[in-house]
């Protein structure tokens, strides 16, 4: 009881809670003399304090806390409280000693709780590269950043960069070796460091094709003892002996690499031993190849394992085990999910946002692509083993079909509901076999098995089945099959095309222009489509919307010689000649001996006037293709004009092999050598004419001229039969001059009647202009050449001017220079066989 103390009544027990210092007055800042100054000043320091407490503005006044009064407080248990002056000496305030705070103030101290006031920090030491342990570290940093920037040069493509930076790499290796030897520190040499610049300078030598050096990088490598796991590298330096095609030695280095490596690295060996496999098959040697791959199928299976297996059977003709390799070729694992977990649940909203995303990522994109490889190499195999399994194609086709039926219906629906597919495919396969076999009858029959199957299926096998009737001008069924391959898929672009290419044929030109159309929005990588609107565009005289679609077809098929034709004709038609010689000439850079496009070339100018190019085209066409009679015709009308007969005979006796019933190419041989002062033998060939067309007056006329001239007794009877000759010419004139009479009042009776047949018959020879077109271009080149030799010489049969017995001399004044020749239009089907075709298979 005796340290019991008994509070005073007036005592208040609770003083001195509202009362505060004035130091952490925020509003009174402001006024504060010594925390203003003390912002001006550098390092923030207050000046030193001259009063027992802080020198501020109101710091004079009495602190009523035990902090500001420093005067012990003394709780009601008569216990000091901490922090309290007890005997002149301040209690430490352990809770705060760390941060530099004290409990006692004393004269002249200042609040540096960060030892400011005893100035900057001594400088670091400089560190010092003079050392060798420094130049050493230098060293190492330069070789390792060599080594990266040649990795990187390489993987931008800069094979010569790399190698240059390796070898860069390899000589400053080389001198930190020799300063480490110098400074005695040879124990601690960098093995990693050595080994990577060694094996990064063989592989760029690799890489740039220089094998000897990079042989002798990798034996430096093998050879050093200290180096772990370095004999993985002899299946680098394998590669590299298959490369020089030096196979012996690359399976003894495989061999030696496969021994070094343990069975704990499986797929390594596995890889190793498929590289073997490889090299027997490039030797011929196929029963070791077989026993490599025999081994990989039964350790580890793979698609492409098991199709290099088939193909080794294949070599040595083994049909039961080419048949059992498929199975197990087919039967391998792919490692893919199905892809039903890629459709989309409805129920389940989190789960949909997560196939959304994951449905087009790299690892699905991976999945597609193996996919697809698996079935090429199924594919294949099974086009290649067929005919060779059983006695014949066919049943070799069956067989396949037959497996993969069973093997989809014996094993898990779910799981290998994709031979089904495959064994429809195997059946399209068939039918194609069977077009490259000219059968075309099994070839639709078997398609036609597909009518009843799924969606799919039919789409592809109807498109088949339009594109074959197509071919045959079966135009009816070409349309209904592509209307059954539309109905089935109706974003096939093949079927879209097949059905606008009957519209196109029919002239109904709208109708095929917004199939194709239809056809490029479901695909726009249809160059088929795209082609054939530009023609559809060129059928309706739409010429600008033609040039416009060949050339956005150009620009996806730079070398296309079609388009480029195209091109050339479109702009022909727009009269803009230059244009069209330049695309020819483009034309002509890829293809350098076509025919058509040096003729075309050489008719374009001519129609400029320029007659030397025009003759150097002309005649490179008929160099590489010496059969085209209007090419033969120009040549021929050349050479008259430029006074050289001679010349001008052997190509209207070429004329006259490839139409020997023509008589007007053997009437101007005899012309020629009658120009060129041959009598004799022009008139040996004027009787060999009139023996093979004894009513031809033109002949008949030349022989009573040339008889006369050469003084012959034969004139007499030439000149009888001339005059026969004509008079049977007016009596055919006299008897077609009454029937057409008589046909002319028959019309004026029955006009009324025959209206609607005769638009008919318009419309029948306007459908049929263009395939005229050539007739009428070879009649216009005839006519140029009837103006060659003047009115009084006929050089054709047909020609209108009657010639008489009293012919003057032909040999008189020589004629004027022709004129140039009309223009020769390039017609659609110049490339009729391809402007409407579309793939055959069905993919």
């Amino acid at each position: 009881m005796e340290h019991v103390h008994l509070a005073v009544e007036e005592e208040d027990l609770y003083s001195g809670y509202n009362d505060y210092n004035p130091t952490f007055d925020s509003e009174e800042l402001e006024n504060d003399v010594g925390f203003q100054q003390a912002v001006r000043i550098s390092h923030g320091r207050r000046p030193p304090m001259t009063a027992k407490f802080p020198g501020t503005a109101i710091g004079a006044r009495p602190l009523a806390t035990s902090i500001g009064a420093r005067i012990p407080l003394v709780s009601s248990m008569g216990r000091t409280m901490t922090g309290a002056v007890q005997d002149g000496a301040a209690r430490p305030m352990t809770a705060v000693r760390a941060a530099g705070y004290t409990s006692s103030l004393t004269r002249g101290s200042t609040f540096d709780p960060l030892g400011q006031s005893r100035g900057p920090a001594a400088p670091l030491e400089a560190k010092n590269e003079d050392t060798p342990e420094e130049k050493i570290k230098i060293l190492e940093k330069k070789v390792n950043d060599l080594i990266k920037e040649s990795c990187m040069a390489q993987s931008s493509g800069a094979s010569q960069l790399a190698l240059e930076k390796a070898k860069e790499a390899g000589r400053k290796e080389r001198t930190l070796v020799r300063q480490r030897e110098h400074s005695g520190n040879a124990d601690h040499i960098n093995l990693d460091l050595t080994y990577s610049v060694l094996l990064n300078l063989a592989n760029q030598y690799a890489n740039n094709d220089m094998f000897p050096e990079a042989l002798n990088s990798y034996q430096v490598i093998v050879k050093n003892k200290m180096f772990s796991n370095a004999g993985r590298l002899k299946v680098n330096m394998a590669n590299i002996y298959v490369k020089q095609k030096s196979y012996p030695k690359a399976i003894k280095f495989y061999r030696m690499a496969l021994d070094q490596i343990s069975n704990a690295h499986k797929e390594m060996r596995i890889k190793i031993m498929q590289n073997i496999g490889v090299v027997f098959v490039r030797m011929g040697q196929y029963s070791d190849a077989i026993t490599s791959f025999e081994h990989i199928m039964s350790e580890s299976p793979n698609i492409k394992t098991g199709f290099n297996l088939i193909l080794c059977y294949y070599a040595i003709g083994d049909r039961e085990r080419m048949k059992k390799a498929f199975q197990k070729l087919i039967s391998v694992p792919l490692g893919v999910d199905d892809e039903d977990k890629y459709l989309p649940s409805h129920d389940d909203t989190d789960s949909e946002m997560v196939i959304e995303a994951i449905k087009n990522d790299k690892l699905h994109q991976m999945e597609r692509d193996l996919k697809v490889l698996a079935e090429k190499y199924i594919m294949t195999a099974a086009k290649l083993i067929a005919p060779a399994i059983e006695t014949s194609f066919v049943t070799g086709f069956d067989w396949f079909v037959v497996f993969s039926f069973l093997n989809s219906r014996c094993v898990d629906m779910v799981k290998s509901s994709h031979y089904v597919e495959l064994a429809n495919d195997l059946e399209i396969n068939k039918a194609i076999t069977y077009l490259r076999q000219k059968d075309f009858n099994q070839a639709v029959e078997t398609l036609k098995t597909f009518e009843k199957k799924d969606s799919r299926v039919k789409s592809a096998a109807a498109t088949n089945l339009s594109f074959l009737y197509f071919l045959e001008k079966d135009y009816d069924q070409a349309d209904r099959y592509a209307d059954l391959a539309m109905t089935a898929d109706r974003y096939n672009p093949a079927a879209i095309i097949n059905k606008a290419n009957t519209m196109f044929v029919k002239q109904d030109y709208e109708k095929a222009g917004e199939l194709y159309k239809e056809a490029l929005r479901n695909d726009s990588s249809f160059t088929e489509a795209l082609y054939n609107l530009g023609l559809t565009y060129k059928g309706l005289n739409h010429l600008e919307e033609a040039l416009d679609c060949f050339l956005k077809l150009h620009a996806i098929l730079r070398n296309s010689a079609q388009v480029m034709y195209q091109l050339a004709n479109l702009y022909e038609l727009l009269e803009e000649p230059q244009q069209a010689i330049e695309w020819l000439i483009q034309v002509l850079s890829v293809t350098h001996t076509d025919p058509r496009a040096l003729a075309k070339l050489g008719e374009l100018y001519d129609g400029e006037g320029d007659k030397s190019q025009a003759f150097q085209y002309y005649y490179e066409s008929f160099r590489y293709f010496p059969s085209n009679i209007d090419v033969i015709e120009w040549l021929g009308a050349y050479y008259i004009e430029t006074q050289f007969c001679e010349k001008a005979i052997q190509y209207f006796e070429r004329a006259t092999l490839i139409q020997p019933t023509q008589v007007k190419w053997q009437l101007m041989v005899a012309s020629c050598y009658r120009r060129s002062g041959n009598y004799q033998r022009a008139l040996e060939t004027y009787k060999d004419i009139h023996r093979k067309f004894p009513e031809n007056m033109e002949c008949l006329r030349f022989l009573v001229r040339l008889c006369t001239d050469m003084g012959l007794k034969e004139v007499q009877e030439y000149a009888t039969k001339l005059k026969k000759a004509e008079k049977m010419k007016e009596i055919r004139e006299q008897r077609g001059k009454s029937g057409r009479e008589g046909s002319a009042r028959s019309r004026r009776e029955g006009r009324e009647g025959s209206a609607g047949s005769t638009e008919m018959d318009v419309k029948a020879d306007s459908g049929h202009s263009s395939s005229s077109n050539n007739n009428n271009k070879r009649e216009r080149l005839s006519a140029k050449m009837r103006s060659l030799p003047g009115s009084n010489e006929p050089y054709e049969a047909s020609s209108p001017k009657e010639i008489d017995a009293s012919y003057v001399d032909p040999l008189g004044p020589q004629m004027e220079r022709p004129k140039t020749g009309a223009k020769k239009r390039v017609e659609d089907d110049d490339f009729a066989d391809e402007e409407l075709g579309d793939d055959l298979l069905p993919e």
